[in-house]
């Protein structure tokens, strides 16, 4: 069945490879999955290397990191605008975003990590706790995804995406409620209803693993180029850094009940 999602990563045109044809019009090779998964793991070198760097600073120096963790959201997020509305830059442009990610990945997990009592020190307790169950957390769905246990369907997919854009939402309207001094202690606390809103955000990034998972072998199935192994390495970044944050924020928010 057609993906009439009007989501710019998710749709089945992006495999249409028209932006990739060579000037001859014959397409390059044809993407795989296991060509998608060694430059997903490439990129997370790239935000490995860059989180290192900003995590040292962090824990020298709070004030220097800043600048470079707000550089690496802003401009990680505007380089993943581009690529989901232009997947023929992807190639370019995966590993720049990978590198701004970790830029402010490392700086926030240290930061994070430095306002819990129990993880003061520079060993971050919290955070490898949090990369622990990131990717146990992503190797599990795989392995529901891969064993047909979970099946992503028209219907499943609608509703995870819808979810998605009511979650987004929810954080946008926070934020500017915040610049007014309004606070969110049901997104920001630590109490119940706080921890349960975690939770569900966690299992809906999880989900989110699932299309990008049917994303990567429905290019391989549909003869894809070989370039989109780019763009679907990327998709599948952006909900695993997506869902390292959630498993950061909630595992912060269990420690501040302590």
């Amino acid at each position: 069945m057609q993906n009439t999602s009007n989501n710019p990563v998710l749709k089945d045109s992006v495999f249409s490879g028209t932006s990739f044809q060579s000037q001859t019009g014959a397409l390059t090779s044809q993407m795989t999955v296991q060509g998608t998964m060694a430059k997903t793991a490439f990129l997370l070198l790239a935000v490995t290397l860059s989180a290192a760097y900003t995590w040292k600073l962090a824990v020298d120096d709070p004030s220097r990191a800043m600048p470079w963790m707000l550089g690496g959201v802003i401009g990680g997020f505007i380089v993943a605008m581009v690529i989901s509305f232009k997947p023929k830059l992807a190639p370019s442009l995966a590993v720049p975003y990978a590198l701004l990610e970790g830029l402010f990945l490392g700086a926030i997990s240290a930061l994070v990590a430095q306002s819990v009592p129990a993880d003061s020190a520079v060993g971050g307790g919290i955070v490898f706790q949090a990369v622990v169950l990131t990717f146990t957390t992503a190797l599990s769905m795989l392995a529901l995804y891969a064993f047909r246990i979970i099946r992503v369907t028209e219907r499943l997919r609608s509703i995870v995406m819808a979810a998605t854009g009511a979650v987004m939402l929810f954080y946008l309207v926070s934020f500017a409620l915040s610049l007014f001094g309004v606070p969110m202690t049901m997104l920001h606390g630590s109490g119940p209803l706080s921890i349960g809103i975690s939770l569900f955000v966690v299992g809906l990034a999880a989900f989110n693993l699932l299309l990008d998972f049917d994303f990567i072998e429905r290019g391989a199935r549909q003869g894809a180029p070989k370039a989109m192994e780019w763009f679907g390495a990327f998709a599948l970044m952006v909900t695993l850094v997506w869902l390292y944050l959630e498993i950061l924020r909630l595992l912060a928010k269990l420690r501040g009940r302590d």
